[in-house]
């Protein structure tokens, strides 16, 4: 997640962000915490994270197709190992 998207979110009146200075409609300006912002930036890292290790679905289709053929778990362990690399924040 960007620091913008992050400040989007936790300020629905944020319509605007020039030079990390956020403001409303009006041009008014609107102070956001930071500290927030980086927490729910560092909160959704993980899915970004993940999404670049994961196989491509191709790749995750052909081991579903040879995992049911031979009885394997390629797949699941796959998938798993990447849940451990990147685990959900608590």
């Amino acid at each position: 997640m960007h620091k913008h998207d992050a400040i989007y979110q936790l300020n629905p009146t944020v319509v605007t962000i020039n030079d990390g200075v956020a403001y409303d409609a009006d041009g008014n300006e609107v102070s956001y915490d930071n500290d927030a912002v980086e927490t729910l930036m560092l909160s959704k890292a993980y899915i970004e994270d993940r999404s670049r290790a994961y196989p491509s679905i191709q790749e995750q289709l052909d081991m579903q197709y040879w995992d049911g053929v031979n009885g394997t778990t390629t797949w699941a362990d796959a998938i798993t190992e990447v849940k451990a690399a990147h685990p959900k924040p608590e």
